[in-house]
């Protein structure tokens, strides 16, 4: 694609199917020839991240070694993946759904892993449910001290929409953020043109397309501003 100062850009997206639902470790074995030996960043399909200042948080998360993980406090860790913490803070275990949670801080759905991800998924052992734990990958870096763990503060905002419920709450949150503040929340073309890969006239095009609904109308006032 061209930009508006006359250079390209672009990326690489790829769709694997996952045969089974054989475990979220399993994605590093699936996505192995894509990869290529490169580092990757893997978000879980129902999960929403919002929060001033994420956009750095996952730039240094990008340029980190090892592995990453984002730590985000909640009130119900037995439901998650848990972070215990030592008495320095740094992380030294990942409990999966604990009765006595070592910690608030659930392991959110977002994962940044180097280009040793694959190899060390063919090491993770199928667990009793009979699936590839992201959290036996995780332990693998942890072990070798590779495993960074990244606490999403009060600023933060996650959901987990899994259920019904979860899915009401964050599309009542979005709604709110954007009644409130007349801005759009995860827009792709507008964090497009922000980041000036692609220009106004190339916005312009994107709100004719939605000129019959809010959306293309926020596109236009964008582009004129």
């Amino acid at each position: 694609r061209t930009l508006g100062d006359g250079s390209q850009w672009g990326i690489s997206l790829s769709y694997i199917e996952q045969p089974r639902p054989d475990g979220l470790a399993q994605a590093y074995l699936l996505a192995e020839e894509f990869l290529a030996g490169a580092p990757s960043a893997m978000v879980l399909g129902d999960n929403i991240f919002f929060g001033h200042g994420l956009p750095q948080l996952l730039d240094e998360a990008d340029g980190a070694p090892g592995g990453t993980v984002f730590g985000y406090h909640v009130s119900d860790p037995e439901r998650y993946g848990v972070v215990d913490f030592d008495a320095a803070g740094q992380a030294r275990a990942i409990v999966e759904k604990p009765q006595v949670p070592p910690s608030n801080y659930a392991v959110t759905g977002l994962y940044f892993l180097d280009g040793s991800a694959p190899e060390r998924a063919r090491g993770v052992r199928p667990s009793a449910r009979g699936e590839l734990e992201i959290t036996t990958l995780l332990e693998t870096y942890l072990g070798d001290g590779l495993l960074s763990v990244k606490r999403m503060g009060r600023g933060y905002a996650w959901f987990d929409t899994g259920t019904h419920a979860s899915l009401l709450d964050a599309g009542n949150f979005v709604r709110t953020l954007e009644e409130r503040q007349g801005m759009q929340t995860g827009s792709p073309d507008e964090i497009a043109f922000m980041h000036r890969w692609i220009d106004a006239a190339a916005l312009r095009s994107r709100a004719e397309k939605f000129r019959k609904n809010a959306y293309g109308a926020y596109l236009e006032r964008l582009a004129n501003s």
